[in-house]
């Protein structure tokens, strides 16, 4: 979990690029984090902010 938002973006893309699947930035209480988009449920209290797909081909802005 990171308290800094640009860091844990950052990371998210990495391991996106890096394991090559998508991957979810999420928001816990004031913390950040990172999973594995498969591995969410409905059911998890998050507040998602951002999916990084590797596949994805669209410019960034």
């Amino acid at each position: 979990m990171a308290q800094d938002l640009a860091l844990a973006q950052s990371q998210a893309f990495a391991l996106a690029r890096t394991l090559m699947v998508p991957v979810t930035l999420f928001r816990s209480g004031d913390e950040f984090g990172v999973v594995v988009s498969d591995e969410i449920d409905a059911d998890d209290d998050l507040d998602i902010i951002h999916e990084f797909d590797p596949h994805d081909r669209r410019p960034a802005h």
